[in-house]
């Protein structure tokens, strides 16, 4: 499709150029395994549908639509237009077809999100709105986008509602261990499903570039001329690999209260992705249709996220994960070289008929004197 360029609110003309459009796509295109599978799983549910039906009534959703709509910029032709062109573009080439409504709020820290449980709505910060550029901003907008059509926003508003809830609760030690399980949970999934969002984000910007560059400007703000792509990017594998055990106990704690993966990892995950060949497949036209999701196999899905988990432990250079990894892979050989060493009190052998080479005294050590001095 056709994207001209042009300049509204200060922002800068971007030239004209093609990208792809990918009609009926589904969401599992773009989805980590890890996220995919446990979407597949609650859409497999008989009553899926009727549960969160009755939760939409519990929760505030309501309420959050009228805070927007009284204290927020609705984007439209009339409002933000250029964010209004880049939400229905997005729409297009993701081929949803109903437009999420959008609202730019009032807060200088630079955020969006996409919440609501019976129809999802797109927030966005004025934060955000200043500190991107065009194409940058389409990357955000693609990748809001990309959680309407997964149906994200369903569990994100769960998740908020739940992290309140236990709030509330936290002067009941069992309710508020209960809930906090369950929002550890979500956590996990949730941090994955950002992972989804951003190659949402690249497949409708289609520039790795521009993706970087936001991801870069939301780690350190609007100072790309002190800023450099692999730089940032060395940060990410420093980070994965640096340090030692007690290193890899505090990234877990640092990551498990967080609902997105830090800005290096998002980058180097895209990065990543962008260069392997089931993006360039997508590109190509071959990609899986959302009249095939019904046929999805909720345990191939299962299969392919621990199968997902277990490249990422093999791969990883954290000290923690290599020596899981090592634990894993030389298992087989541990236990043998346990047999080994054992093998005689297993086997019920008296101790004085065990072979003369295992009763040498260490090392062959001559027998000692006894002298004073063989007590210093």
């Amino acid at each position: 499709m056709s994207d001209n360029g042009h300049q509204q609110n200060g922002h800068e003309n971007v030239p004209s150029r093609q990208r792809r459009r990918f009609e009926g796509i589904s969401s599992r295109t773009y989805e980590h395994p890890a996220d995919r599978s446990a979407l597949v799983a609650l859409r497999k549910l008989s009553g899926f549908d009727t549960v969160f039906k009755v939760l939409s009534g519990l929760l505030p959703e309501r309420s959050l639509r009228l805070l927007f709509l009284s204290d927020s910029v609705r984007v439209s032709d009339a409002q933000f237009a250029h964010l209004n062109t880049m939400l229905r573009d997005a729409c297009h080439i993701l081929d949803l077809e109903k437009v999420p409504p959008m609202y730019v709020t009032q807060d200088p820290q630079p955020n969006a999100m996409c919440i609501g449980l019976d129809e999802p709505i797109i927030v966005v910060t004025t934060g955000l709105v200043e500190l991107l550029d065009e194409e940058e901003m389409r990357a955000v907008v693609g990748h809001e986008v990309g959680h309407a059509l997964s149906g994200h926003a369903v569990y994100r508003t769960i998740l908020l509602f739940l992290t309140n809830l236990a709030l509330r609760v936290a002067w009941i030690p069992l309710g508020n261990i209960a809930i906090m399980a369950i929002v550890t949970a979500l956590r996990e999934w949730f941090r994955k499903s950002e992972l989804s969002a951003d190659r949402a984000g690249l497949l409708v910007g289609q520039d790795l570039k521009a993706s970087m560059r936001g991801l870069m400007k939301l780690a350190g703000g609007n100072h790309l001329h002190e800023m450099n792509v692999d730089a940032f990017l060395e940060q990410a594998e420093e980070y994965e690999a640096g340090g030692d055990l007690r290193d890899s106990v505090l990234k877990i704690l640092n990551t498990l209260p967080r609902t997105h993966p830090f800005t290096t990892v998002r980058a180097a995950e895209l990065k990543k992705w962008a260069e392997s060949r089931d993006y360039q497949r997508i590109m190509d036209g071959h990609y899986p249709r959302r009249t095939e999701d019904k046929e999805t196999s909720v345990s191939d899905s299962f299969r392919q996220s621990a199968a997902s988990y277990a490249t990422d432990v093999k791969n990883s250079k954290d000290p923690l994960m290599k020596l899981v990894s090592d634990i894993a892979g030389g298992a087989g050989d541990l236990g043998g070289r346990v047999r080994r060493g054992f093998g005689g009190f297993a086997g019920g052998t008296p101790k004085d008929q065990t072979a003369p080479e295992d009763r040498t005294s260490p090392k062959d050590q001559p027998p000692r004197d006894s002298t004073p001095e063989d007590d210093d």
